[in-house]
């Protein structure tokens, strides 16, 4: 297992309300040894004006996702993990449903983590899949 802690998701979802993660409507909805997965619905608050999910709205899916996958194989009394950069790619648009996203560890070192994220539409066909690099700081 990756993870130092595997929270119930209710403890995952229960700190994001208030946040843009409530505002798109980001739940949690699995936590395996090695992956972490969460929805986002395709509505009125991640769609672009022509009625496509907005790349965006992807972005901070997968944002999420990464971050949080990253925070829990960490002591946090000891370290913190802040993004580095993220990247997408938006291979297939997707005008309604409900999308998820899989978080998996590309790489674990020690002062940087690489998490790969895959989206899917409700076909689970693949529709966008990102990267983002985090940096592991000691807290002070």
């Amino acid at each position: 297992m990756v993870f130092v802690s595997k929270p119930s998701l209710e403890q995952l979802n229960t700190p994001r309300i208030s946040s843009m993660v409530d505002h798109l409507g980001i739940k949690f909805t699995a936590i395996g040894n090695d992956f972490l997965e969460a929805t986002m619905p395709v509505d009125h608050r991640t769609i672009q004006p022509f009625g496509l999910l907005h790349g965006g709205a992807n972005v901070a899916l997968a944002e999420t996702l990464g971050s949080v996958a990253a925070s829990l194989t960490l002591d946090l009394n000891q370290q913190i993990c802040v993004g580095l950069e993220i990247n997408a790619n938006h291979l297939k648009s997707v005008r309604e449903g409900v999308v998820k996203g899989i978080a998996k560890p590309v790489h674990l070192g020690k002062s940087t983590q690489v998490w790969e994220i895959k989206i899917y539409n409700n076909a689970d066909q693949l529709c966008c899949i990102s990267r983002i690099t985090m940096a592991i700081l000691d807290k002070k």
